[in-house]
């Protein structure tokens, strides 16, 4: 009598190879059997004409501090993420100071959009080292997996204190004890260290990360560290000013680690053939027997504009900004007077203001031609055709007004996609290419970040919807590509070898899922993070059942109250 089977199902085990049909037994909290007719069962779960796949392995989240208080971790786990790992683009808790908790919540608030005044009420910072910080994941009862990585900036901040905050260089004392620390802390089950290196990552008052300029030899200290550990990656996100010099260290501490390297790969509109050199870069390390490889997303990395979110086309002129902290039932009864449209219409974006954003948000004020509706179901790969400027066009209209229109229309909830990278006229083809290369990994989602502004821990649903059954062009790929890419390819980079396929012996994890029926919904601000936080968040229709160590956990898009999920440890 197995404890659980489901039956029947299109099996996609996650190896690559073709779909078959057949049962999916589960005893315990492993796979017993995959394929043919799986004897009688505690429970039958039907799956006739329903896809069976491993629980997606989703390796970019930044759940770092909402891991500490939320068991559930939505909204990945609506989206069939059975295992999730943070910690990524050097920002986290740990190891930490008790004279640092506000500078590590300013970082992260600052890299990653999260609301300060939700991880001040949201974190206990019961713990120091990141040891601790492990154990104290481990002790709490939760719905999926989870990982961490430990994070550059919060180390660099424990080491050297404000030295550390200043960006100041590392003394050989300083660099001795980081890498004491990280071997400590890859001992202790981190799968990895991370950093940052670019201008986009700064605090909320415009100071760049700490590790911004860390030194080579900084870094490599860290590399010597992960050797000694036998464990562990090392990804980064770096601007790349200088191609040659980054790929000179990032070659020399994966020889002297011999551990995987890995840095976040998006296209760049200014510099179409950016990636392609970066990847030349790659190919050649791997030609000479060196693991450097390159993360990418599955679709634009893109923000998403409304009255309830960070940004906004109208955020910069003076009349909005005087209405911008009203609750948003109040905002939008007074968006809609008359003579208050008139007034921020009428305004420019604001010189005092202008003075104070990144040039972004200055192009987000202008740039109508790259403003889109975003829809129900909501469409990443917009046409030109359907870009406010056009459609305002079309209607006769100024862009402003339409989209001002649009936007306090309803219940005010509507909101707008601008695609920043990954997005050219209208075609995604940029992102095929990147996915089909043999040394990128599937990841980006960003899973608990960017709260007010971008909404993508559905990328694995996405990868399904449009890569495999919605796309127009004739450059879909494949379901069993598809899987493959969010399962056993994740798991396996980061060594989580026990997950990631169907096979017998493995982890039940495991989808259950109406492919034809598989549906994003439009994303939608709710107020349910500690003191009040907002977030983004995006619900979606078609999967059946996710299973985390052989207990259902979601069942129909609800929670089964079931909390098999652990710490996982490298």
């Amino acid at each position: 009598m197995h404890d659980l089977v489901i039956r029947g199902g299109t099996i996609v085990d996650g190896t690559g190879q073709p779909a078959f049909t057949g049962d999916v037994a589960i005893d315990g909290d492993h796979i017993t059997q995959v394929g043919g007719k799986a004897g009688p069962a505690r429970r039958d779960v039907p799956a006739e004409g329903r896809l069976v796949t491993p629980g997606w392995v989703d390796v970019h989240t930044h759940y770092d501090g909402q891991a500490t208080w939320d068991p559930v971790l939505a909204p990945s786990v609506w989206h069939g993420a059975t295992t999730v790992l943070f910690g990524n683009c050097g920002v986290g808790f740990a190891p930490v100071r008790k004279r640092d908790h506000k500078a590590l919540i300013d970082l992260m608030e600052g890299v990653e959009d999260i609301p300060g005044i939700t991880l001040t009420e949201g974190l206990k910072w019961n713990w120091e080292s990141f040891p601790e910080y492990l154990d104290v994941l481990g002790s709490m009862p939760r719905t999926i997996d989870i990982g961490a990585q430990i994070a550059h900036h919060p180390l660099r901040v424990y080491v050297m204190g404000e030295r550390g905050l200043n960006r100041q260089a590392a003394t050989a004392d300083d660099m001795e004890e980081m890498a004491t620390l990280t071997e400590h802390a890859l001992r202790a089950g981190a799968f990895g260290f991370t950093t940052s290196r670019t201008d986009q990552h700064k605090t909320p008052t415009g100071d760049l990360v700490p590790g911004r300029y860390a030194e080579e030899k900084e870094l490599l200290a860290i590399g010597r560290a992960m050797g000694r550990a036998g464990r562990g990656t090392f990804g980064m996100l770096s601007d790349f000013e200088d191609e040659a010099a980054d790929f000179r260290w990032m070659r020399e501490l994966s020889t002297i680690s011999g551990r995987p390297v890995w840095f976040l790969l998006t296209d760049r509109n200014y510099d179409p053939q950016r990636w392609r050199r970066l990847m030349a870069n790659v190919d050649a390390a791997r030609a000479d027997g060196l693991p450097l490889s390159a993360q990418v997303a599955c679709r634009p990395v893109g923000l998403i504009l409304g009255l309830t979110t960070s940004l906004n086309p109208f955020a910069l002129r003076e009349g909005f900004h005087e209405l911008a902290a009203l609750p948003p039932k109040e905002q939008l009864a007074k968006l809609r007077e008359p003579a208050v449209r008139e007034k921020i219409l009428a305004e420019e974006a604001s010189a005092r203001l202008l003075h104070v954003v990144p040039p972004l948000s200055r192009q987000i004020a202008t740039r109508w031609d790259n403003m889109f509706a975003l829809g129900d179901p909501p469409d990443y790969e917009p046409p030109p055709e359907r870009s406010i400027a056009a459609l305002a066009a079309k209607a006769g209209q100024d862009p402003a007004a339409f989209c001002y229109d649009y936007l306090t229309a309803d219940d005010g909830g509507r909101m707008l996609y601008f695609p920043v990278v990954n997005y050219v006229g209208g075609d995604l083809s940029v992102v095929h290419d990147m996915m089909l290369h043999p040394h990128t990994v599937n990841g980006l989602s960003d899973g608990g970040a960017h709260c007010g502004v971008i909404c993508d821990a559905s990328m694995p649903s996405f990868m399904l919807t449009h890569w495999v059954r919605d796309r127009a062009r004739g450059d879909r790929v494949s379901l069993e590509f598809a899987v493959k890419r969010q399962t056993s390819e994740t798991a396996d980079f980061f060594g989580m070898t026990d997950r990631g396929r169907l096979q017998a012996g493995k982890k039940a994890d495991v989808n259950v899922i109406d492919f034809e029926a598989l549906r994003l919904h439009h994303p939608e601000m709710i107020y349910d993070l500690p003191a009040g936080g907002r977030r983004l968040v995006q619900r979606v229709e078609g999967y059946d059942m996710t299973i985390v160590s052989g207990q259902p956990i979601m069942e129909r898009g609800q929670e089964t109250g079931a909390r098999p999920g652990k710490l996982v440890r490298a």
